[in-house]
């Protein structure tokens, strides 16, 4: 049983930021969380995080693509490369998410999703979240309309069978003809049902969260914007203890006061931190496909040739800076990034540095960025390894 010691780190518990603790992990799970430097068992390996700070690893429910590769391609290596692009990036596990396609496409990535989970070459797959095909016309943003159609029990029905258990979020609009019959149906088979790309009322919103819809997808992003008279989704969530919301934090998705906004509303408990990133993430600019779309991505923010949002290219561990910058504090924002995403996939040992949870850590420096991420007790990222030569 490997046992290693991690010393000298300021760490980020649910309660507390312990400035100079160790922690202790044991065959993979943390055992013992100390405010000093123990005396470890001997012949422990020990590693110093010499006063960084040491988070839990982060958690991304959404995420289509990174450095240059798409999930949805039809390659197990695009999923392997997002894998560890997430490891880079401060995620030990996250939703490979898909976007609106033919049924073929989506059972193809399904396949190699499910290939690729239990030998990830970074973070780990919690599951497959597929955004759409379900969703509305008038809110699509990027989502390609050749292949968006209303909900098909029938349809949903094959997909169900081939992700078995790999299917964990599905987000609809709930208001399309058999969009109530699917949240239900799709709640309860124990998916995570979301709303977005919706048109839904209000009235509309807050039957579909009776009947089973519990997060929103990219909030305020691609839904009937807030009026006086006319509150639609987003204020319908806002009323829903139960209902929790994802934030695209890149500074162009939402504006901080918004976010600033959702944070006083939901508190960190309802907010889950995302990236939505497309291939782009890690690359910066030039031209892309995505979704069927060509894509231009200038000065980081990624659209299309009409001027509307396509996705980001923010990480995880940039996303977590720019809510601390945005003036929301360290713990509630680290909580919003990992422990909040993974309650809702229902993640139970992970998401939380404390006695039993899996040793999926994250060391940052000062500006956020990943010095090593450690996933079951293994370091499957450092950064130093990015400067070797190759071959």
């Amino acid at each position: 049983m490997e046992v290693i010691g991690l010393t000298h780190v300021r760490i980020a518990t649910e309660t507390e930021c312990i400035e100079n603790g160790s922690i202790l992990i044991e065959n993979g799970r943390i055992t013992a969380i100390y405010e000093d430097i123990p005396t470890f068992p001997k012949g422990s390996k020990i590693m110093d995080g010499q006063g960084k700070l040491l988070i839990p690893g982060m958690v991304d429910v959404h995420i289509h693509g990174a450095n240059g590769y798409d999930m949805m391609d039809g390659t197990t290596r695009s999923i392997q490369e997002v894998s560890k692009a997430c490891a880079a990036t401060g995620c030990t596990s996250f939703l490979a998410t898909s976007v609106t396609s033919e049924l073929e496409a989506l059972l193809l990535m399904i396949d190699n999703v499910k290939q690729v989970m239990g030998c990830e070459e970074g973070a780990l797959i919690a599951g497959i979240h597929a955004e759409g095909p379900y969703l509305n016309l008038k809110r699509k943003g990027m989502q390609n309309e050749a292949y968006l159609r209303h909900p098909d029990r029938a349809e949903m029905e094959v997909i169900l069978e081939r992700a078995d258990s790999a299917l964990r979020m599905v987000t609809i609009a709930p208001e399309l003809p058999g969009g109530m019959e699917m949240v239900s149906f799709l709640h309860g088979a124990g998916i995570v049902v979301a709303v977005a790309h919706s048109d839904a009322t209000y009235e509309e919103a807050k039957e579909a969260f009776r009947l089973g819809a519990s997060h929103i997808t990219h909030c305020f992003n691609g839904m009937r914007p807030i009026h006086h008279r006319d509150p639609g989704v987003v204020v319908a969530a806002f009323e829903e203890p139960k209902v929790s919301l994802q934030a695209i934090v890149d500074n162009v998705h939402l504006h901080p006061a918004i976010v600033r906004m959702m944070f006083r509303m939901k508190g960190p408990e309802g907010i889950v931190l995302i990236t939505d990133a497309l291939q782009a993430m890690g690359l910066g600019d030039g031209e892309y496909e995505f979704g069927g779309h060509q894509v231009k991505v200038q000065d980081g923010i990624a659209k299309l040739h009409d001027g509307t949002l396509a996705s980001s290219t923010v990480t995880m561990n940039e996303a977590l800076r720019n809510t601390v910058e945005l003036g929301i504090p360290l713990l509630e924002a680290v909580r919003m990034a990992s422990t909040t995403p993974g309650s809702v996939l229902g993640l139970a040992s992970k998401g939380r540095i404390a006695p039993g949870m899996d040793a999926d850590v994250v060391l940052l420096d000062s500006d956020f960025q990943v010095e090593w991420t450690m996933i079951g007790g293994n370091v499957v990222y450092r950064k130093e390894e990015e400067s070797k030569p190759t071959g």
